[in-house]
């Protein structure tokens, strides 16, 4: 595993998305949604096969029932699992560092990574990553470090059916592959939130779907 290094580029919060944009459109492999309505990129391949393994089992060894910001009385709405990753483990290091050299997101402004595991049945429904304002929890996760700015979703492996990301808004449907990456910001170019962001963890078929999520933030992450 790669321990973080200087050469680890620092291009902000993501907040001005300029930047951001910059780096990963320059970068091989990685695809741009042909879309003005949402600013997302998707790459594969960004983790191998041995490390994707090894968070499965992270998460495998942390997870609990996932829970939602806002409650809305749809107990239905979200049934995946959730695990908290811990930051000084080498796995973690190692793919803290790949996001920061693909994306160019300054650490500081992040969440710690996240994992996420869906059983056949499961789903997360139609939802934004950003807390929205007028929410009753709104004060409660942003008045430290801010509302969130970017989303870095990672898959870990393909189930045997189902479990695609959809942004329904750009009719878009991302398949779950095993090191791909999906990185959206959570902005229009206003710095307004971005409604087109609104996606769904399609329910998984057959199998087990693994991801890990890391979210960024207006300022330095403070819990």
């Amino acid at each position: 595993m790669q321990a973080l290094t200087d050469d680890v580029p620092r291009l902000g919060n993501g907040l001005d998305p300029t930047p951001i944009v910059a780096r990963l459109a320059a970068t091989p492999g990685v695809q741009r949604l042909p879309s003005p309505k949402l600013t997302l990129f998707v790459k594969r391949d960004v983790l191998p096969p041995e490390l994707c393994a090894a968070l499965i089992a992270r998460i495998d060894a942390v997870r609990r029932p996932s829970t939602i910001a806002d409650a809305n009385g749809d107990h239905a709405y979200r049934t995946s699992e959730t695990g908290d990753l811990p930051a000084d483990d080498p796995a973690v290091i190692d793919t803290e560092r790949r996001i920061a050299m693909l994306t160019g997101l300054s650490g500081e402004y992040g969440e710690p990574i996240q994992g996420q595991r869906y059983a056949a049945g499961q789903e997360f429904k139609q939802h934004t990553d950003y807390f929205e304002p007028k929410g009753l929890d709104y004060h409660r996760y942003c008045a430290l470090s801010g509302n969130r700015t970017w989303t870095v979703m990672l898959y870990l492996n393909t189930p045997e059916a189902g479990g695609a990301t959809r942004f329904k808004v750009v009719d878009k449907m991302i398949q779950p592959e095993p090191g791909k990456m999906v990185a959206w910001s959570n902005r229009r170019t206003d710095g307004s939130t971005n409604a087109a962001t609104l996606h769904q963890a399609m329910k998984v078929r057959a199998g087990v779907k693994y991801v890990i999520t890391k979210w960024y933030r207006e300022l330095p992450w403070r819990g």
